[in-house]
């Protein structure tokens, strides 16, 4: 049996870099954190150069910096009638980036899917792309202990 496609999470420049240059099959897919306070526009961009698909996990910051009501999404979102998730969303959409943001509550999954009927002007990209702080304030994947903790994780019994 043959694996046709697979897909990566957390693979840094380099990780994925090194992945793509020695594995049979490349990942189609590279699952990391994405959303307008770390844009990793270079990990975008050197995934394209190997056709890797970046997905956001946690395109809404895990509500950090108050993502739902920030200035900047917020009087975006007011030029199109969209809340600042949806431009959240839309935002990394039009980057290429791939986004399944997590909710519970119809509405917001509602709200969450409306993002199609408009699009960002390159002023509005810029706008966010001044949000972006360089760094994940969430999870810190080069920390040791943090590592340790992960692949201590049992997830099959």
């Amino acid at each position: 049996m043959w694996v046709h496609f697979i897909g990566v999470c957390n693979f840094y420049p380099e990780r994925i870099t090194d992945l793509a240059l020695h594995a049979d099959v490349i990942p189609s897919v590279n699952q990391i954190e994405l959303h307008p306070f770390f844009q990793q526009q270079n990990a975008i961009e050197n995934m394209k150069n190997f056709g890797i698909r970046a997905e956001a996990w946690g395109p809404f910051a895990e509500g950090k910096h108050g993502i739902f009501t920030h200035p900047v999404l917020t009087a975006i979102g007011e030029k199109y009638g969209k809340s600042a998730a949806q431009v959240a969303l839309r935002w990394n959409v039009q980057r290429g980036v791939v986004v399944i943001p997590k909710s519970t509550h119809k509405e917001r999954m509602e709200q969450n899917i409306d993002i199609w009927d408009f699009s960002l002007s390159s002023e509005d990209m810029k706008e966010i792309a001044k949000l972006d702080l360089g760094k994940s304030e969430i999870v810190d994947h080069s920390d040791p202990a943090f590592v340790k903790m992960v692949s201590g994780m049992k997830i099959h019994n």
